[in-house]
C-alpha cells in the first residue's frame, strides 16, 4: 500500500493494516518454484521417454510420436487421477503438474469423477469437458484408437 493510501486509512485502520502485515502467512516462493521445476521437467522426461518408445519400437518418427505421446500422457494423467495419485503428486508439485498436458487430464477426467453419480451420460458426458466441451472426449479417444489400430496393422500386418 502506496504512503498516500496510508495517509488516508483511520489510526484504527492503520493498525490493522499492520496486524495483517505481521500474521500473514508467508509463502516460501523459492522452494515452491523448485518443486514445480522439478516436478514439470520430471513429467516432460517421461514424455520424453514415451516418445522415444514410440520412435523406437512402432517406427514414429519425431514429427509423428507427438500425437500419441500426448494421448498416452494424457491417459496416465486420467488413470492417476482416478486412483487419487496425481491429486498428491499436483499438492507436492503445484503448478509443474498444471502447465504440462497433464493439467489438461486432470481438468478432464476431475469433474466426470464428481458427476459420475448422475450417469454416464448426464454425469459423466456432460461435466467432463467444462472447460472445452464433450465433443473434444469422443474426437480425441477416436483419433487415438484408430490411430493406434493403424500402426499396429501397419506394423505387424504389413498393409
Amino acid at each position: 500500500m502506496s504512503n498516500n493510501q496510508k495517509k488516508q486509512l483511520s489510526p484504527v485502520q492503520q493498525e490493522y493494516q499492520e496486524l495483517q502485515k505481521q500474521r500473514e502467512i508467508k509463502r516460501p516462493v523459492v522452494k515452491n518454484c523448485i518443486k514445480a521445476f522439478l516436478i514439470g521437467g520430471l513429467i516432460c522426461l517421461i514424455g520424453q521417454f514415451i516418445q522415444d518408445f514410440y520412435i523406437y519400437y512402432f517406427d514414429f518418427t519425431e514429427q509423428t510420436a507427438g500425437n500419441p505421446t500426448v494421448g498416452t500422457l494424457i491417459f496416465i494423467t486420467m488413470l492417476f487421477t482416478g486412483f487419487g495419485v496425481y491429486d498428491r503428486i499436483a499438492q507436492f508439485g503445484g503448478a509443474g503438474t498444471a502447465v504440462p498436458v497433464t493439467g489438461f487430464g486432470n481438468a478432464v477426467i476431475s469433474p466426470a469423477m464428481e458427476h459420475r453419480t448422475e450417469g454416464f451420460v448426464l454425469g459423466v458426458g456432460g461435466n467432463i469437458f467444462k472447460l472445452a466441451g464433450s465433443v473434444i472426449l469422443f474426437g480425441v479417444f477416436s483419433a487415438f484408437v484408430i490411430a493406434l489400430i493403424k500402426t499396429i496393422l501397419i506394423r505387424w500386418g504389413g498393409l
